[in-house]
């Protein structure tokens, strides 16, 4: 009999190809579900889920089939019940659990615990979802930045990784990645006024404010440094760090779970957008670019 384990997970160390043993199979109405020891794909988080699944196919036998969804699992060790997405109803470092990517393929997929799985991650669009959370990464902190010089009225409590007013951290509401591109959704409510943020003057000044961010990046990536992922442990629950060098405005350390790129020389260009959607959301539009 397999024993179950956490799934060790390849997605940090430029691994688009793996082949493992599967652990476990579990048929649901929309397919057959399974777990592999390791997996070099990256699935969508059932607590924050900004970053979509990877996309790919699994090998299995002589036959190939698409992954058709990719979600945190975890597994019950006493009865070897897998619980997926929101169904999970512990967090982790649960005593009896472990937590696992579950991969899902059509309910005709031929396979069976202790096959051969050839996982094969689509790297392209992994890169684009990539670029795209490094993205937002950066665009926040040029924002935190460009708004902590003349937009706050008192010493907020929270900085960022570079020392500047965390304008993101107090005021995100959603964020979510898709290929080159980034949403993230802010909340200019009264707490945020509370706490010393001009928010009237920023709401005039958003074109301003965003053609200063833009100049921003563009000064941060002509440093073409590199990004390291650090990670704590081979589980998905392990924690992971974005590390990037900002030059004279110092080392950033975020914790983050998702894709990133490996330099800031993937980009050709990052571009910001900020747009009120209500009186009090603003939407901050980050789009980037390839380097050919």
């Amino acid at each position: 009999m397999t024993q179950l384990s956490a799934t060790e997970i390849l997605f940090c160390h430029n691994t688009w190809q793996h082949t493992s043993v599967i652990q476990l199979v579990k048929e649901t109405d929309q397919g057959k579900w399974f777990v592999t020891k390791e997996t070099p794909f990256h699935p969508v988080s059932h607590i924050w889920p900004d970053h979509p699944e990877d996309k790919g196919t699994v090998q299995i036998g002589n036959n190939d089939y698409p992954i058709l969804a990719c979600q945190t699992g975890a597994i019950e060790l006493a009865t070897g019940e897998l619980y997926i997405d929101k169904d999970i109803p512990i967090k982790r470092g649960e005593s009896g659990w472990v937590f696992v990517i579950s991969h899902l393929i059509s309910k005709d997929a031929n396979l069976s615990v202790e096959n051969s799985a050839n996982l094969q991650v689509d790297k392209r669009y992994q890169d684009a979802l990539s670029r795209g959370h490094s993205a937002g990464h950066i665009a926040y902190l040029a924002l935190n930045k460009i708004l902590h010089a003349n937009y706050w009225r008192k010493d907020a409590d929270r900085k960022d990784e570079l020392g500047h007013y965390n304008f993101n951290s107090y005021a995100q509401e959603t964020s979510f990645v898709t290929e080159d591109h980034c949403e993230d959704v802010y909340r200019l409510g009264k707490t945020l006024r509370k706490r010393g943020l001009n928010s009237a003057d920023m709401i005039t000044d958003l074109d301003v404010i965003a053609e200063q961010v833009n100049k921003q990046i563009i000064e941060w990536l002509a440093l073409e440094n590199e990004v390291i992922i650090e990670c704590e442990g081979k589980a998905l629950t392990d924690s992971r760090y974005w590390i990037a060098d900002f030059g004279i405005d110092g080392v950033a350390k975020l914790p983050c779970g998702g894709t990133h790129v490996s330099s800031f020389i993937e980009y050709q260009e990052i571009n910001v957008q900020l747009k009120m959607q209500s009186e009090q959301e603003l939407l901050m539009l980050t789009r980037s670019k390839q380097r050919i």
